[in-house]
């Protein structure tokens, strides 16, 4: 069981999001939200602080009296209740829960510690809010789905309980648990924060993690099915550009390519040989999408961990207002709400999974186009050429689906819009970013299967299984038993869902 501390790691994060692991918090820092707690209680008396005894926002102008102060947050939490759209899967919601936590571990909230008990509660006993996509602007945070989380903790609205969306009251009842007590400002410190951005960026940058292992295996095995040369993924020649991302690419695919007889050496076959021909029949260098990996993936290396870095940074940031400082014994006015740092890395990560999905749409083409790798045929078709299809229609679905990917890209870090009366008049649009990076991650894996799928059916086509290294050979196995090689057409939807399914669940390790 996760331990958390006042810094939650990434191993903390996978576990609990994608194992179900339990937690719970440290003495530690539990006595430090209690020290937060009881200053604030002390502090706020006979004093103007926002949020407290002053409205929300352009709002902020108005004093609310002493004996209006609980009702304030309750308002706060029910009013900002207003998501709509499609609701949020599990993962992202437990991921922001999780991170609201990190925010509430550093002690600057103010709040009293039985909010991250029950946040803990509910992630331990798989209770889920029902969170809605639409309705942040990245600045204040992610008000409303955050509302409709603290909605769930003061035992109203509905959340996913055992596979059935059930009313909060009545789950919190069966399992014992009670609602939260409004003592100060619990309502505004649950509601305002980056946590929904910051979660949904945890659960993109795991899966992120995935498609990058696997255009590194998929870009391998082309050039197994190609009989490259070795060279362009060689120490040598990589090491040459000062880029750690294309390093360690390289790297990867030479500890991948190990044991391989498919690649072929160039000192070997074309320095140590009396070569006589004056027309090669085959290529000297190959085309860029098998050549140029290292140089194409190794800036997605760097985007991710960049992104990883600023991710956990947020997490374990104070990201709410006003700041709560009992150690300098003063309460702080600012913008530590403001999601630019994260809705930048989405962006930037979109972009980079978009590239790497480009890059696996361009060897799917080389593996369908006859006149271009001149030893398969057309759609790596088994059946009879003009009678049956092969992969021909699954192309289709992986160019148009890349089509998407390269317009999703438009960056959300640049469309800010004011609202709330010009009171948020720039905003960073990160939970918007982070849900179209998301769908970018999706689409991502939906072409990756694709183009497994016809990495597969070439490997057949030239017999060539016998020959991959043991790692790829590994990867052509799993995927032939999700999709054995076929010659007569046939429905593959889902035997493309299976093979997105299984490359969602392999564990990768790019590190």
């Amino acid at each position: 069981m996760p331990v958390l501390q006042q810094n939650i790691s990434i191993s903390d994060f996978y576990d609990v999001v994608f194992r179900g692991c339990p937690v719970s918090v440290s003495d530690q820092v539990h006595a430090r939200m209690m020290e937060s707690f009881e200053f604030l209680t002390r502090f706020g008396q006979n004093k103007i602080i926002y949020g407290i005894n002053t409205g929300f926002g352009p709002m902020a102008q108005y004093r609310v009296s002493d004996d209006e102060r609980r009702e304030l947050q309750y308002n706060l939490i029910r009013s900002h209740c207003t998501g709509t759209g499609t609701v949020l899967a599990a993962p992202y919601v437990r991921s922001a829960m999780l991170a609201r936590i990190g925010t509430f571990l550093q002690g600057y909230s103010g709040i009293h510690p039985y909010v991250v008990q029950l946040l803990t509660e509910f992630l331990n006993q798989g209770v889920v809010p029902q969170v809605f996509e639409h309705g942040s602007v990245g600045a204040s945070g992610d008000l409303v789905q955050l509302s409709h989380i603290a909605l769930n903790l003061i035992g109203e609205g509905e959340v996913f309980w055992q596979g059935t969306l059930q009313p909060a009251s009545e789950v919190l009842a069966k399992l014992g648990l009670k609602p939260i007590d409004i003592h100060i400002r619990e309502g505004l410190s649950i509601t305002n924060g980056t946590s929904v951005m910051t979660g949904i960026g945890m659960v993109n940058m795991f899966y992120a993690r995935k498609l990058l292992y696997w255009s590194m295996v998929s870009s391998l095995m082309m050039s197994e099915i190609a009989s490259s040369f070795d060279d362009f993924m060689s120490e040598e020649l990589n090491g040459t550009k000062r880029h750690q991302g294309q390093i360690r690419v390289a790297a990867m695919m030479r500890h991948l390519a190990l044991g391989s007889s498919c690649i072929k050496s160039r000192e070997t076959e074309l320095y140590r040989k009396n070569v006589t021909e004056t027309v090669f029949t085959e290529k000297i260098q190959s085309y860029y999408s098998l050549r140029c990996v290292p140089q194409i993936l190794g800036p997605v290396y760097d985007t991710l961990a960049r992104c990883t870095e600023v991710l956990l940074n947020e997490a374990n940031s104070s990201c709410d207002n006003p700041i709560v400082d009992p150690w300098t014994e003063n309460v702080y006015h600012g913008g530590n709400f403001h999601g630019d740092y994260v809705s930048l890395e989405m962006d930037k990560l979109k972009i980079a999974i978009t590239r790497l999905t480009m890059l696996a749409e361009r060897q799917l083409n080389y593996l369908c186009h006859d006149r271009i790798n001149g030893i398969l045929p057309p759609f790596v078709n088994m059946g009879v050429l003009g009678l049956n299809y092969g992969m021909q229609a699954a192309q289709f679905t992986a160019t148009s689906t890349t089509a998407e990917c390269q317009t999703l890209s438009h960056p959300m870090y640049v469309h800010s819009i004011p609202c709330n009366n010009d009171n948020q008049d720039i905003v960073s649009m990160g939970t918007n970013a982070a849900l179209i990076t998301r769908n970018v991650i999706e689409n991502s894996f939906q072409v990756m299967a694709i183009h497994l799928m016809s990495i597969a059916q070439a490997v057949d086509c030239l017999g060539a299984s016998k020959r991959l290294s043991p790692a790829t050979r590994k990867v052509y196995e799993d995927v032939r038993a999700l999709f054995p090689a076929f010659v007569q057409d046939q429905p593959m939807y889902e035997q493309m869902k299976r093979v997105q399914d299984y490359l969602r669940s392999v564990e990768e390790n790019i590190d």
